[in-house]
């Protein structure tokens, strides 16, 4: 798996220093790259989704899939706890925005394309509990992080994301065994294919737009990253080790914890005006170093597992 992962990251790297550069050239801008992640996140995704699901009906995979829901439930958990204990609140006017950093992960634009990629059509079908969980999690825990407060009505939005609404028509159509035409679904996987390098020309995009000067004389957000790309995966490693996960199950479930800081942070952060440019920075940063921590997780779990 390891060998695996690092040869996906090392084409992922290329495609977002190509995006870097493009941003710093002005080939794109700002505006192009909102109109980017819309149409990953409205379109391709949600493609990705429903094609991965247009398989033959399989108990194992049904249990494979209650099973990467309760492991994605603990690993999250276990994100959280750990936050909590590492990220001080006192004289930290941040650690609401650090400890949301460092428990969410980018499990959506850089686990779908990791997990595709090294595990395929399977991978992805169990990846959509994990992201699920994160989504509903995000908008009641996280919400409350960092609003102060539980919105219902965030918690609709939140249920209501392509992700989570494609994931439930998906098992539908899944348990249903609705077979969608060949000429549409064709049309579909091509769409879907789009997913790995838009997710990480996205990510250069945003790379781009940050001071990396400024992030590398930070010492907070190297904390703050050392948790999410190294503390939290190996606890959760440490937790998977001691369950009899089916092995898919357990490494996507160990990909989409080890994944950066979720982009999630940023767009929360400036609708409940807290510190976007910081959540910004962090972001970024672990995004650039989990080109290389990943790996490491993941030989890490080659003897594990």
């Amino acid at each position: 798996m390891f060998i695996l992962i690092m040869n996906q990251l090392i084409k992922m790297l290329f495609i977002m220093i190509l995006a870097f550069i493009c941003y710093r050239l002005h080939i794109i801008n700002q505006e192009g790259n909102r109109n980017f992640s819309n149409l990953l996140l409205m379109v391709v995704n949600p493609c990705l989704i429903i094609t991965v699901f247009q398989t033959d009906y399989d108990p194992g995979l049904v249990r494979g899939l209650l099973a990467a829901f309760a492991a994605a439930l603990i690993a999250h958990v276990i994100g959280f706890f750990i936050a909590h204990f590492l990220v001080p609140e006192k004289s930290n006017p941040d650690y609401a925005l650090e400890r949301f950093a460092a428990a969410y992960s980018n499990c959506g634009f850089i686990g779908i394309p990791l997990i595709n990629s090294v595990l395929g059509s399977k991978g992805v079908f169990l990846l959509t509990a994990y992201m699920t969980v994160f989504n509903i999690l995000t908008w009641t825990h996280g919400l409350i992080l960092l609003n102060g407060k539980f919105s219902a009505k965030r918690l609709k939005e939140g249920l209501l994301a392509p992700i989570v609404v494609c994931t439930v028509i998906g098992a539908i159509i899944f348990f249903l065994q609705i077979r969608i035409p060949s000429p549409l679904i064709d049309s579909m996987e091509y769409i879907a294919d789009m997913n790995t390098p838009l997710a990480m020309m996205i990510a250069g995009f945003s790379v781009a737009q940050t001071d990396l000067k400024k992030i590398c004389f930070h010492v907070h957000t190297y904390w703050i990253s050392f948790i999410k790309l190294m503390v939290m995966p190996l606890a959760v490693l440490v937790f998977l080790a001691f369950f009899p996960f089916d092995r898919d199950v357990a490494y996507t479930t160990l990909v989409a914890a080890a994944c950066p800081t979720a982009t999630t942070l940023t767009m929360m952060a400036i609708r409940f005006e807290r510190n976007y440019t910081y959540s910004s920075e962090i972001f970024s940063f672990s995004t650039v170093l989990s080109v290389f921590t990943i790996p490491a997780i993941t030989f890490i779990a080659d003897f594990v597992l």
